[in-house]
């Protein structure tokens, strides 16, 4: 159905393009090269046929597939972000392909001694005899997202290629700024005018999400008071042991490693120290709203403790949410999942549903009135140099979203 030489050509030429995204940046997109992949996405999209093929000042691109049938159906909609993660670079990327994989381990820098193994990846042991793209172990591969954008172009440029496949209007979006959690904040979606979309930004081949992490960041800063060691008897005050107290009174084992599935965590992501100023920076996430609030409310109450220890103010918190769990706004409309769910299985995919432990687009997006799923892109190891996608992997997401479309239209 799906030409796999094709996919991973178009795969290939969007992960050598480098978006990486920048959180100290206040523009959108947050780096000026992620206009490079969304200018070479709306003249890709224009050649394969699409229509409406926009491009707003923020670089959301935006396309229609026109309805090919003459009764009203649900327009429905795709979207994917093109940026990839500031965590690791994803400048100069160098992917390489490993057909027939053999289930050993892979080379991946001869050079760094850099070896992506089953021993320690126990997932790759599900893609034997598959094609697989890695990258040569010194960036991030780019299949979070840009496998996503593959998948979506492919499948338009099959439905255009196919008339006999009926389907009602689909819109698509390619977005910047997710990584960053900024994917959503100027989406329009009113101009989408989508009743319902799908992200394809999942990992694994048959993820299908509903649920998503509660989020909040939280910023402590730690005041101190510097003299000359020598005299420092009762006169110095060392900001980075009172920061070692405040990491310390957290549940220990409540953070991302000792972690799964539902449970929450505090995750402490940055320390920079010195004896009179401290700052710590957290990410707070729970699947439960009230397990949520109760850990903001943890970090708030330590940092009143440890103040009043000291009998003054010694430590500033602030906590801001992120982003919420999408299932509230989904639930009502189950349907979409349903369709979804039952693409998969008549493609002969087993459907995964879980909760996502991190976020995505869709819950912002369905906070804002477009409920949207999340659905598998076939990546791995996102965010590193162990990151790796089977072909196979691509081109069943391809299909997921034209059988979508079928479905929906005879529903």
């Amino acid at each position: 159905m799906i030409n796999p030489e094709e996919i991973t050509k178009r795969f290939i030429s969007y992960v050598t393009i480098d978006t990486e995204s920048d959180p100290n940046s206040e523009t959108t997109p947050s780096t000026k090269k992620q206009w490079n992949l969304a200018n070479l996405l709306v003249n890709e999209l224009k050649e394969i046929g699409m229509s409406e093929v926009t491009i707003d000042d923020n670089a959301y691109v935006m396309a229609t597939l026109p309805s090919n049938i003459d009764k009203e159906v649900p327009t429905i909609g795709f979207v994917s972000h093109f940026d990839t993660s500031p965590d690791f670079t994803g400048a100069n990327v160098k992917p390489q392909i490993v057909k027939d994989y053999d289930g050993k381990d892979i080379v991946l820098n001869e050079k760094e001694n850099i070896i992506l193994s089953p021993d320690y990846f126990e997932d790759l042991l599900l893609y034997k005899g598959q094609t697989l793209i890695t990258t040569d172990g010194t960036t991030l591969l780019g299949a979070d997202d840009k496998a996503g954008i593959t998948e979506i172009v492919s499948a338009m440029k099959y439905l255009i290629e196919h008339p006999e496949i009926k389907h009602g209007k689909i819109r698509i979006c390619f977005t910047p700024d997710e990584e960053i959690g900024r994917g959503a904040h100027k989406f329009d979606v009113e101009k989408f005018g989508a009743d319902w979309a799908y992200t394809m930004d999942g990992s694994q081949i048959g993820e299908l999400e509903y649920e998503n992490f509660n989020a909040a960041g939280a910023k402590i800063k730690i005041k101190g008071k510097i003299v000359h060691p020598g005299y420092a008897k009762d006169k110095m005050v060392n900001s980075m042991y009172i920061a070692q107290d405040f990491i310390n009174s957290l549940p220990r084992l409540e953070t991302p490693e000792h972690t799964e599935d539902r449970q929450g965590f505090f995750h402490l992501t940055k320390v920079d120290g010195k004896v009179d100023k401290t700052h710590l920076e957290y990410i707070i996430r729970d699947h439960d709203k009230e397990h949520f609030e109760a850990r903001k409310q943890m970090m708030e109450d330590l940092a009143q403790e440890i103040n009043s220890q000291h009998d003054k103010e010694v430590v500033q918190i602030e906590i801001k949410d992120q982003y919420y769990n999408m299932r509230e706004k989904i639930e009502p409309v189950m349907h979409i999942v349903e369709i979804a769910e039952q693409a998969m299985k008549e493609l002969g995919i087993k459907p995964l549903i879980k909760p996502i432990r991190g976020g995505t687009d869709g819950s912002q997006l369905s906070f804002k009135g477009l409920p949207c799923p999340n659905i598998f892109a076939g990546g791995h190891n996102f965010h590193g140099r162990y990151e790796y996608v089977p072909v196979e992997s691509m081109i069943k997401a391809t299909e997921v979203i034209v059988k979508i479309a079928e479905l929906t239209a005879k529903r």
